[in-house]
């Protein structure tokens, strides 16, 4: 006998629909869910609302083989040969993530595909693999950021074994497995879950109507979200999750859902013995979403870090557009290496208000990715460049070296560690004719209020687009981008040799500055970059003994001052 349940608190009538057999009554029983037990149940089946005879897929569909609009299948979770048994995980802290999306980080674009490049990301010494949304979305090609079943991961990539495969592969080489996932909204193609239960609420995202977290039912709501989480911790071994926009999950309850989340996840780890990592995505700029539960917060390890990002970016590109407009001086990335937020409570020009709270300086450096680049930054701008498609080697080993040395957990972006010169573009592939024009339009006019020729801004659903965003690894095998790769093997390597490098204490980072220069001292390490486009010559806090890694020739040192060539940076130790 094959027990099938489903939650559908509103509904007069469900049947259980199994593809070329009679459909089945389904029992309401308490909270809103309906049951049924059937023999021979097969392997496909679907879902019948009140008198509605269109089958639609189980919102808790483990396998939709058929796409988002298909039959679920029945999947054994417990069926797939694990061989990570000796797996003791790997924390978040100490770590350097390393961001990729399966469809675009191998021509073939599949989780088999990216097993086979492992070996890469071990000998450049990440120590994390951050995957880009993978649960089901509709159409082949798609950041992942539409997906429309939150249970199921996409088909084309692999489906529920290639990511299995995956991560225990993964987990071989002693890498970890952080996976993006999206609670905020549905995707526009697909979604059935709000047929079955009032999944989304009045109030509307960026992308669509957020998800009810506070109405009416939304008991069962909150558990759809906990129970995807706890499935992608426990069922898929995955070592922790990246919480999309958290800031677009509006929660007026008195105990927010990231701490129910947080103490769910809390119990889980416990009970596998591994640690488990929750990392948000927020544009609030609030600490208490990284502050212990016992002290008020809602006791999650880590958010992205964007005011470090723009305070690096401005820097290096001289870029001042839109959000960046606060950013872009010494002193505010001084202000970041020290504080952890650029905005504390300060005045943001491009929310025309205040914006973000300060942070405790006992609060550890580690609970803040920062990265250089992410598909944020590089897909939301109009053509998807890369800073290497701008910046000179010189500067590109100059932020890298400033993002090792900060105090925060740093990330990679997929082929920023050879200067890719692929761009990673926006790109979609609706089928329905309607979604697709609507797409189109909409990126060419957002980005025309920001002076970009419509005819610049490429189309989503090209699949040009989308090829023109592979990687494309045999940029490895020519000088220019195998030198930058062997920078960051060297980088990454020095780091985690000098444990104070690595230290997250933002009170004891020290950092000096002058005109596009500045010097950060790390414990027994001093980081001196000059950003200029003319050599300088920098008096440092101490009698340096050694060079112990530059980023180009021509570093000097005599005692307490250090000659530094144009764009070059240096870590020297006292």
């Amino acid at each position: 006998m094959t027990e099938f349940t489903v939650w559908a608190p509103e509904a007069t009538r469900v049947r259980l629909h199994l593809p070329g057999a009679a459909d089945h009554e389904m029992r309401a029983g308490r909270g809103g869910w309906w049951r049924v037990e059937v023999p021979d149940a097969g392997t496909d089946y679907a879902f019948l609302l009140d008198d509605d005879d269109q089958p639609l897929p189980d919102p808790r569909s483990a396998w939709q083989p058929s796409g988002v609009h298909g039959p679920s299948r029945i999947y054994d979770h417990a069926a797939f040969g694990w061989t990570d048994g000796s797996w003791t995980g790997r924390q978040l802290p100490g770590s350097i993530l390393y961001e990729l999306h399966v469809g675009t980080f191998t021509p073939e674009g599949t989780f088999d595909a990216a097993i086979g490049k492992l070996d890469h990301l071990v000998d450049l010494g990440v120590d994390m693999i951050e995957l880009l949304p993978v649960n089901a979305f509709n159409g082949e090609h798609n950041w992942g950021y539409d997906g429309v079943c939150w249970y199921a991961p996409h088909e084309p990539y692999g489906g529920p074994d290639g990511l299995k495969h995956f991560v225990d592969a993964a987990h071989a080489k002693g890498l970890g497995v952080i996976l993006d996932v999206v609670y905020n909204h549905f995707g526009p193609s697909g979604a059935y879950a709000p047929k079955f239960a009032p999944y989304v609420g009045e109030r509307h995202t960026p992308w669509g109507q957020a998800i009810n977290l506070d109405g009416p039912h939304s008991d069962g709501v909150r558990r759809f979200i906990i129970d995807s989480i706890l499935m992608w911790l426990r069922d898929y071994h995955v070592d922790g999750l990246r919480l999309d926009a958290v800031h677009a999950m509006p929660d007026t309850r008195a105990v927010h859902l990231l701490e129910e989340i947080t103490v769910e996840v809390e119990s889980l780890s416990t009970h596998l013995g591994r640690p488990l990592s929750l990392i948000a995505e927020s544009d609030l700029n609030d600490p208490r979403l990284i502050t212990p539960r016992e002290a008020g917060g809602h006791g999650l390890h880590a958010q992205w870090n964007d005011d470090a990002h723009h305070a690096l970016h401005t820097l290096l590109t001289g870029e001042r557009q839109g959000y960046y407009g606060d950013f872009g001086t010494m002193e505010c990335l001084v202000e970041v290496l020290t504080g952890g937020f650029f905005h504390t409570g300060t005045w943001s020009s491009f929310r025309s208000r205040q914006h973000g709270r300060p942070v405790d300086p006992r609060t550890p450096g580690h609970r803040f990715v920062a990265y250089l680049q992410n598909h944020d930054q590089i897909g939301n701008r109009a053509v998807g460049d890369r800073l290497s498609a701008s910046l000179s080697p010189a500067l590109l080993r100059v932020g890298a070296t400033l993002l090792m040395t900060a105090p925060f957990t740093p990330m990679l972006f997929m082929g920023e560690e050879w200067a890719a010169s692929t761009p990673w573009q926006y790109f979609t592939s609706h089928p329905e004719p309607e979604l697709a024009t609507a797409v189109v339009t909409g990126r060419r006019s957002e980005f025309a209020a920001h002076g970009w020729p419509p005819g610049d801004v490429p189309d989503p659903q090209d699949p040009q687009t989308f090829l023109r965003s592979r990687l494309d690894w045999a940029e490895l095998d020519k000088p220019e981008h195998r030198e930058m790769y062997d920078f960051h093997r060297r980088l990454i390597a020095l780091r985690k040799s000098r444990p104070e490098l690595s230290d997250p204490h933002l009170f004891a980072v020290e950092v000096r500055h002058g005109d596009q220069f500045l010097v950060m001292r790390r414990g027994g390490c001093l980081v001196a970059a000059n950003l200029a486009g003319k050599p300088q010559r920098v008096t440092l806090p101490g009698v340096a003994r050694r060079v112990l890694l530059a980023t180009g020739s021509g570093v000097t040192v005599q005692r307490d001052r250090i000659e530094l060539p144009a764009e070059t940076a240096a870590i020297v130790a006292l």
